[in-house]
């Protein structure tokens, strides 16, 4: 190896240490962290920004001081297209758990829903429902159960959007007081929208239907001997009476000839 190979690597040498140093001295910077959720200060319960489209926005939001059980919500609607802001407010019972939109009737203008979940002896369900068009808001009435659908209801329902649809779902109890016990089953309705009203549909079978079903299945079949068997123990019964009739008339011919001798 010459002196021009031998000064080559060392100077490479030089550089690869002087490389692997520098690396060493920088830095690690650190990865950004994700953003935090903000913390709603007081009277602020509630939040959540529902964008229904480029520029249309609609900010649920409730607050109340003191008591957890009652406060009130505003639905802050930004249009910021045509720069128009509108308010819409009401009272409100329980906590909202969360807030939907759909457009159910499809007629174009949106519905904002706002779920709150309250209790007394059960945890039931409020749903204030509004449909905006443009920086109008119509309330809509949310119907309540009826007897046979509210049967075995002891609240915890669950919400959801489905194919435009709001659907509702809640386990069913075998009864409706406090030592009732969920039977496992659950009870699911599809609420539309039609004249700005709610349609509703049962879209499961209630539970006692299915009890109804399975114990109308297990009751045991009539088989042919034992129906041959009945109609046989039928005809006997019928020739019997028969018998004993026609003994009873001729027993009674008998008497009348024995009178009318007796008379002669």
């Amino acid at each position: 190896m010459n002196c021009k190979q031998s000064l080559y690597l060392l100077a490479l040498s030089c550089i690869t240490l002087l490389a692997a140093c520098s690396d060493d001295s920088k830095p690690k910077t650190a990865l950004p962290a994700a953003p935090a959720k903000p913390v709603l200060t007081p009277p602020l319960r509630f939040h959540k920004l529902v964008e229904v489209s480029p520029g249309q926005d609609y900010d649920v939001v409730s607050w109340g001081r003191g008591a957890k059980a009652a406060g009130a919500f505003a639905i802050l609607h930004s249009d910021s297209a045509a720069v128009k802001f509108t308010t819409t407010t009401g009272d409100l019972d329980g906590d909202i758990v969360d807030a939907y939109n759909s457009d159910m009737d499809l007629d174009g203008n949106p519905e904002i829903l706002i779920q709150a979940k309250g209790r007394d002896t059960i945890n039931y369900t409020n749903i204030y429902a509004f449909e905006f068009s443009g920086t109008n808001a119509h309330k809509l009435d949310f119907p309540k159960l009826t007897k046979s659908q509210k049967a075995g209801y002891r609240g915890d329902d669950n919400f959801y959007i489905k194919e435009g649809k709001l659907i509702r779902e809640f386990p069913i109890y075998d009864g409706n007081t406090k030592a009732a016990k969920p039977t496992g089953a659950k009870r699911q309705f599809e609420y539309g929208l039609r004249n700005n009203e709610f349609t509703i549909k049962q879209l499961s079978k209630d539970s006692t239907d299915k009890k109804s079903a399975a114990a109308a299945s297990t009751q045991p079949a009539k088989s042919d001997n034992s129906t041959k068997k009945e109609e046989s123990s039928s005809k006997k019964e019928t020739t019997s009476k028969k018998s004993k009739r026609h003994t009873e008339e001729t027993s009674h011919k008998n008497k009348k000839k024995r009178r009318h001798r007796s008379e002669e």
